[in-house]
């Protein structure tokens, strides 16, 4: 019987994943506050660590084999409220709200985007190819937005021009999540390719400008991740031609390495 399972449902080993599920949330919810108290740096800190959090808690559960439906909807809830709630409510927090109307407009739809793209994900989970995602995902949105004005609120960066910019992220993030382009998930990337030695050395200068500048390299990276696959897009639909993603950093990999 289910109550003599030794692992039954409420047993703690089924509550690790969903505490750092809570965990993403708990940082999504302070970056919400902090960014009330024009404390900007701190919300795009609670942001990444709930990305950081995000990415753990589906490996922890696979890896301890304590999947479940729970998990499931409580990992979406949690992603509505850091990558769907916080970064529209830090984004008019920050200078979206001197639009006026247009600003909390602004900030809506990015919220109601995160919205659709995760409750489209849940219907389509088991009927899209697990390679890519369709649509921005929301975390990648989300970093894409608070990202940019963590940078801003750090080096000190004002003025219409950076407000304007900040506006347009949050619509193209917003539209981005409830497109059809297809971008890559990682899911099944090759670890064991064969590379040659300045690959090496291309790690080590990546690491090394991370460590010093780890603002830029890892906002460059996810403003990278949404710009090459726009490009693989606009390319496959003006082209006519059947060009993946996984074809497009496969030949920049190639390229590196020869």
């Amino acid at each position: 019987m289910e109550f003599n399972h030794p692992r039954a449902k409420g047993s703690p080993i089924y509550l690790l994943p969903s505490m750092f599920t809570l965990g993403a949330m708990f940082c999504g919810f302070y970056a919400i506050i902090q960014s009330i108290s024009a404390n900007f740096e701190a919300a795009g800190i609670a942001i990444f660590f709930s990305m950081i959090l995000d990415s753990i808690d589906g490996r922890v559960a696979r890896l301890t084999h304590t999947s479940s439906p729970f998990g499931a909807e409580l990992d979406s809830l949690a992603d509505m409220v850091s990558f769907g709630v916080a970064p529209a409510v830090i984004a008019f927090n920050w200078q979206l709200h001197n639009f006026g109307k247009i600003g909390w407009l602004v900030a809506f739809i990015y919220c109601a985007c995160a919205g659709l793209r995760l409750a489209r994900f849940n219907t389509m989970l088991n009927a899209t190819d697990k390679r890519y995602f369709i649509g921005l995902p929301s975390p990648a949105a989300g970093a894409l937005v608070v990202g940019f004005i963590y940078i801003c609120a750090t080096y000190h960066l004002s003025g219409m021009f950076f407000t304007i910019t900040g506006t347009l992220i949050t619509l193209i993030a917003a539209l981005s999540m409830v497109s059809n382009i297809k971008f890559y998930s990682f899911k099944e990337l090759n670890v064991r390719h064969k590379g040659r030695f300045r690959v090496l050395l291309i790690f080590l200068l990546v690491l090394t400008l991370l460590i010093v500048y780890p603002d830029f390299v890892i906002y460059g990276f996810f403003l990278f991740y949404a710009l090459i696959s726009y490009f693989n897009y606009i390319f496959k639909i003006g082209y006519g031609k059947k060009v993946s993603l996984t074809d497009t950093v496969q030949k920049a990999t190639d390229d590196i390495m020869s």
